[in-house]
């Protein structure tokens, strides 16, 4: 299966704001949860329609409201429709298998990037599409599945951490982008040391098994690259992006994202250059060995070609060797050989 790109025939000539679900399905229900939260209040809630969380927008508090499974146009034409947002939004959220991006709408920013988490006991890499849509009066996040990397943002929320709790919906956006970035650095971490660990064995024992994983490696982080590369432009372009929808104070905070999301880069291409070494010194080995056994080999060859040239002659079916009748011949032949 193509994990760089799958796109289905059924989606090609679809208008852009067409509300039609473009990816794989990872959910069998919407679930829609609500954090409403000021300095001093906190509510959370599952929701059971869309309409329930009008009773928070004209609130003067900060909204979060997360929805987990982008299959349903229906709910997801209800939320445009709720929050008074063009049909085009929606559908660019339902098109999971687009690049990170930001774009910037009348009455919303869309930002969207590839969250990955990894996953501890399989020790796979997973990765889904993350939407947030950032209004006045509140922040919308969309993902693919139940399961998120936002759970230590939620703790802060509800320990009342003074930062999190006074910011507004810009500074909720960049705690959420803040730990989807953190989360990078960690995937790499771990899958850095399994490199470097490879790269161990690699120098004691250069064998098939080594040259696999190192592929395997690089083809991962290769599927990675994918997903921080185009993030990397998403949160530079966020940084300079002079919006109404967020303070000033808080671009401070998106700069930091920017070092981040840099520093994450910049692993990824260290990583991709120790694993192109690795293949580079299991090259050389390999042919180090095999130039060793040339090596044998050909001092075999330079050994034993004459002797055998020699034993071959006297091998022969011919009826007349002179040499054969002298008494000394036999003893000339070894003589000669050893020479």
């Amino acid at each position: 299966m193509a994990r760089f790109i799958k796109k289905g025939k059924q989606e090609i000539g679809l208008s852009p704001d067409d509300l039609r679900f473009r990816g794989k399905k990872k959910a069998n229900e919407v679930l829609l949860r609500i954090i409403d939260f000021d300095e001093n209040t906190l509510e959370e809630d599952a929701l059971k329609l869309v309409r329930d969380v009008l009773k928070y927008k004209e609130k003067d508090t900060v909204t979060w409201l997360n929805v987990d499974g982008l299959h349903n146009a229906a709910i997801m034409k209800e939320i445009a429709e709720t929050f008074d947002l063009e049909t085009l939004v929606l559908a660019e959220v339902m098109h999971t298998q687009a690049r990170p991006r930001v774009i910037e709408y009348d009455n919303c920013i869309l930002i969207s990037i590839k969250m990955l988490q990894q996953n501890e006991e399989s020790h796979l890499i997973n990765v889904e599409n993350l939407s947030i849509i950032l209004t006045d009066s509140v922040l919308i996040s969309f993902q693919e599945k139940r399961g998120d990397v936002f759970e230590p943002v939620r703790e802060r929320i509800r320990k009342q951490k003074k930062r999190i709790r006074h910011g507004g919906i810009d500074y909720l956006t960049f705690a959420l982008l803040d730990i989807v970035i953190d989360n990078y650095l960690y995937v790499l971490s771990v899958l850095g040391e399994k490199i470097e660990t490879l790269e161990d064995n690699l120098l004691l024992n250069p064998n098939e098994v080594v040259i696999n994983e190192i592929n395997n490696y690089k083809r991962e982080l290769n599927f990675l690259r994918k997903s921080i590369k185009p993030a990397k432009e998403m949160i530079f372009t966020l940084a300079k992006l002079d919006s109404d929808f967020i303070n000033e104070a808080t671009y401070v905070h998106y700069k930091e994202l920017e070092d981040n999301i840099s520093q994450a880069s910049e692993v990824s291409d260290s990583y991709r250059e120790i694993l192109s070494d690795q293949l580079n010194i299991y090259h050389t080995t390999i042919s180090s060995k095999l130039n060793d056994v040339m090596k044998f080999l050909t001092v075999f060859s330079v050994i034993f070609i004459p002797l055998t040239f020699i034993a071959g002659i006297y091998g022969t079916n011919f009826d007349f060797l002179p040499e054969l009748h002298y008494q000394y011949s036999y003893f000339i032949m070894l003589g000669v050989m050893v020479v």
